[in-house]
């Protein structure tokens, strides 16, 4: 079934407020397509992982959220694209104890564990997009 896009939003990611919006928008959205409490609390988090990291890493970029369909099933796509320097080994920043920022390394891989779909293009010197899923 192909995914339908019922409506579509993006939100600059260049500050840390831009962060903390970028939490409540994505609640507010999931709270307004009829997601759980938990659920809500899953892909905020994983919101608030992958913002920061576009902010910190990535040098400030964007998110783009889209309430979606596939015909059975209702969710959330989020895209988080910067173009800063890019990940050098995805494999390996996905790896969970792994950072480049002294943090605990569980960013990546903390943030495709609470959703149902997670996937990461990046290049070096061009920037990183990764895009998650979640389903009502």
């Amino acid at each position: 079934m192909e995914l339908k896009v019922l409506k579509r939003s993006t939100f600059p990611i260049r500050s840390e407020e831009d962060i903390v919006k970028a939490r409540q928008i994505v609640r507010n959205w999931a709270n307004e397509v009829g997601f759980k409490l938990v659920d809500q609390t899953k892909l905020v988090t994983a919101t608030s992982e992958l913002a920061r990291n576009t902010f910190v890493h990535g040098g400030g970029g964007e998110m783009m959220l889209e309430q979606v369909e596939d015909g059975t099933r209702s969710g959330l796509r989020i895209t988080f694209q910067d173009h800063g320097p890019g990940i050098p080994d995805v494999t390996r920043a996905l790896q969970d104890g792994y950072s480049t920022a002294g943090g605990l390394g569980l960013g990546l891989g903390g943030a495709k564990r609470l959703v149902h779909e997670f996937s990461i293009q990046s290049e070096v010197g061009k920037g990183t997009v990764v895009i998650i899923v979640k389903w009502v």
